[in-house]
């Protein structure tokens, strides 16, 4: 099984479990977004800026890792014609349901996005990719295959972490681990990942994560950082997250 394999199945756990993060929008948030209320995250407490979105209506957007019924949901609201990819088949599932339940058409693709994407060139007007490439070794590859599919103009929409979570233990108060972190080159660090059921997660750079979407021809108009929204690195103030936008 490939390591993408195992996080995939360790993301559908967490979501047997009640994931935060895999919990679809009710349809009373559909509704107020229809009506012009409703906000988005590329990471955990801050609301993506209204002014980073172009005009919506009839804008193809694709969710890349995205899936969970959080985010579709609102863009189909405000007349985006949508996508999803993910790989989790339970994210999946969650954005059909609140389709089939608001009434709106979705397409719904499972596939590994270490992978060559599915789209042909200049497909899309957004993508919006909220924190996830922390569960995948090759970071260049996602920002090559953005640029590639994005029609000229494009933006891209993207939440990461920037690797100070790898360094402390479970409670937050202590390091314990150097960067950068990849288990598939440290077998010690996949054995503490798989005993607290983490998946198989990686420490990026700021030269991976920024730098790489400036590297593959993208141009970077604005960014903020975040915290873990709880714990103890949150209490203090700590940022743990950037979330990006930049365009085509």
């Amino acid at each position: 099984m490939s390591y993408t394999e195992i996080n995939a199945e360790t993301i559908d756990r967490w979501i047997e479990k009640g994931w935060e993060w895999g919990v679809p929008i009710s349809h009373e948030q559909y509704v107020d977004a229809c009506n012009g209320k409703w906000s988005m995250l590329l990471t955990p407490t801050k609301p993506v800026p209204k002014n980073w979105y172009p005009e919506l209506k009839d804008k193809r957007v694709l969710g890349l890792a995205s899936g969970g019924g959080q985010q579709m949901p609102i863009f189909a609201a405000l007349g985006a014609e949508c996508t999803v990819l993910d790989y989790s088949e339970k994210q999946i599932k969650s954005d059909l349901m609140a389709a089939e339940r608001d009434g709106y058409k979705i397409n719904a693709i499972r596939a590994d996005m270490t992978k060559p994407l599915p789209f042909e060139n200049d497909s899309f007007d957004l993508i919006f990719h909220p924190v996830s490439n922390c569960y995948i070794e090759d970071v260049i590859h996602v920002w090559k295959e953005c640029y590639r599919i994005l029609k000229k103009g494009g933006k891209l929409m993207a939440g990461m972490d920037n690797g100070i979570n790898f360094l402390f233990d479970e409670d937050e108060k202590e390091i314990k681990y150097r960067l950068p972190f990849n288990p598939l080159s440290n077998k010690t660090l996949l054995e503490a990942l798989q005993k607290e059921d983490s998946g198989v997660q990686f420490s990026h750079t700021l030269e991976e994560q920024i730098r790489g979407q400036l590297k593959v021809g993208f141009t970077l108009i604005d960014l903020y950082e975040d915290t873990n929204g709880v714990g103890f690195l949150h209490e203090y103030g700590v940022p743990t997250f950037w979330a990006t936008l930049a365009v085509k």
